[in-house]
């Protein structure tokens, strides 16, 4: 494919996808239940947290999470006890258990009462750096800011490490990215859309190597920078919204 049946072939598939059916399948139905907009970034980060595996099971979870929180995420944040943190020792998703749950609660309730909350974190890293990649190291570094669990490391990527981080991009997304489809939450005005980079997982991997968009094999932060360089090329002021395209081939249409 030249460059412009590609670039057709893309936006055809951007616009199929990039559509409010989409979120009956995907997590980004659980922060959509909210209204407030730290509800909205707690839910999601929490979502995203766990977002692999099957689909279904991580909605379900993430449900499950929700309502260990009473449906209201910030509200039980910033006002739970020790004790009322006891319920989520029974939480498992995959490798991310009880324990790891309970210390992200309580990194989340530090970050809203110490750094100003998620976007300030994320926003505030990124306008002294202006990269999303300094923004995801600081993230991580607040994150775990709080004694813990070296286990529970695993469970927030280190782009220092050359991690993909498809989740935390994946969040960032959501937050940031505002095309007035109704999906992504375009809540975060401070980090440019242009400036995100692709949430880079099997689906969309292995699409964008079928097209030509990623030589890498490994799946790794190089090749999360070379596929979202080719994709600023067909849309450099949104290059993710292709993400939609890439996922939709993989997932529905086993591309």
């Amino acid at each position: 494919m030249n460059f412009t049946d590609l670039k057709d072939f893309l936006e055809e598939k951007y616009d199929l996808y990039n559509r409010e059916t989409f979120i009956e399948t995907d997590p980004i139905q659980i922060p959509k239940q909210f209204t407030g907009k730290e509800d909205v970034e707690i839910a999601g980060f929490l979502t995203a947290s766990i977002a692999w595996g099957q689909r279904p099971t991580i909605v379900r979870n993430a449900k499950r999470l929700m309502e260990f929180m009473n449906q209201q995420p910030h509200e039980f944040l910033m006002n739970s006890s020790e004790k009322d943190l006891e319920v989520f020792k029974e939480f498992k998703h995959r490798t991310f258990n009880g324990d790891d749950c309970i210390f992200f609660i309580k990194s989340l309730k530090n970050i809203y009462q110490k750094h100003g909350g998620l976007e300030a974190v994320f926003t505030n890293a990124y306008r002294q750096a202006g990269d999303v990649k300094s923004a995801l190291a600081y993230f991580r570094e607040v994150f775990f800011e709080q004694e813990h669990l070296l286990r529970t490391e695993k469970h927030i990527s280190n782009v220092l490490k050359k991690s993909s981080a498809k989740r935390l991009n994946m969040y960032l997304r959501w937050m940031v990215r505002d095309d007035k489809r109704g999906i992504d939450f375009g809540l975060w005005k401070n980090i440019e859309a242009k400036n995100l980079f692709l949430p880079l997982d099997v689906h969309t991997g292995n699409v964008g190597r079928k097209l030509g968009l990623l030589k890498r094999k490994q799946s790794d932060w190089s090749a999360v920078e070379e596929i979202t360089m080719n994709l600023r090329k067909f849309d450099p002021q949104d290059p993710v919204k292709y993400d939609y395209a890439l996922f939709g081939l993989g997932i529905f249409e086993k591309f």
